[in-house]
């Protein structure tokens, strides 16, 4: 039998009472969390990340990347980005009349949000179970502060957003990846979780290049790279770069792919872009009838 959830814990002792009707606005769940102690037919799954996208369109939730008109609660699932966290917080309540429920784990920052919740308004007794905690508090104006920041330019001009991946900078991997790509990259390149767009802008440098597929599952990030990659060949793709398949051959994958779930290292992500990019290169060596495919990691 499965442990319940904090979310189950609250709603099913009545710590935290829902409205009897009106739509729940639910922030950033991840495929892990457990819904089923909200009502299915009433929620609103609100997020940006490919892979929990489809997960909760498939298990029949109304999914959207943004919210939409009023709603009677929300639920706001912590993200490891503390930037990313305040904003959620103050995208629910701004959008909601009735109940805030916040809920996260320790690894995930939910001490520090809790506390800083606590200094803007007026919050429940947390309900701490499994490394983690959950309050709750009525919606209100008191997180405007905490709206997510608009767009910055970083070095190099390129466009980042709070709480997409190395929004302060360009990450050194990527950048000592980019320094050592072939001088030749052949004519169709994906780029596998592109993230705001520095691997394919660098590699786009190069004339023999027709295609570049950008491939990424945050869409923040994706409309970062947007801006920032504007050569005609780039081509942008919000999916999970772990399916995500070309509807031609391709000559060259590059990534610098996620080693870490959250805070939590975990290498079978990243061994699983290698493995993504291994059968798109095998589909396209079937292909092609001349020259090998070859991916740059």
């Amino acid at each position: 039998m499965s442990t319940p959830s904090r979310l189950s814990l609250a709603l099913g002792s009545g710590e935290v009472a829902l409205p009897g009707a009106g739509r729940i606005a639910v922030f950033a769940p991840r495929a892990g969390h457990d819904l089923s102690a909200l009502p299915a037919e009433r929620c609103h799954v609100i997020t940006g990340f490919r892979p929990d996208f489809d997960h909760f369109a498939a298990q029949g939730f109304a999914c959207d990347t943004a919210p939409e008109g009023r709603h009677a609660a929300a639920v706001v699932f912590v993200a490891r980005s503390r930037a990313l966290s305040e904003a959620l917080i103050a995208e629910a309540a701004a959008v909601t009349d009735g109940p805030v429920i916040v809920d996260g784990v320790k690894t995930d920052g939910i001490e520090a949000i809790l506390k800083a919740c606590r200094a803007r308004t007026d919050v429940s007794p947390p309900l701490s179970k499994a490394h983690g905690k959950l309050f709750h508090f009525a919606a209100g104006p008191q997180f405007t502060g905490w709206a997510r920041g608009a767009p910055r330019r970083i070095e190099g001009g390129f466009l980042t957003l709070p709480g997409v991946f190395s929004a302060d900078g360009i990450d050194p991997g990527s950048a000592l990846l980019a320094d050592h790509l072939p001088a030749r990259l052949g004519a169709r390149v994906a780029d596998l979780g592109a993230g705001w767009g520095y691997l394919a802008a660098r590699a786009l440098e190069r004339g023999d290049i027709e295609e570049m597929h950008l491939v990424e599952a945050d869409r923040a990030a994706l409309d970062c790279a947007r801006e920032n990659v504007t050569d005609p060949r780039a081509h942008f793709h919000w999916q999970d770069a772990t399916h995500w398949r070309p509807e031609d051959p391709v000559n060259t994958v590059i990534t610098n792919p996620p080693f870490h779930a959250g805070r939590r290292p975990d290498a079978a992500l990243g061994l699983a872009f290698i493995a993504a990019a291994a059968r798109i290169l095998g589909s396209a060596r079937r292909a092609f009838s001349g020259g090998q495919p070859s991916s740059s990691l």
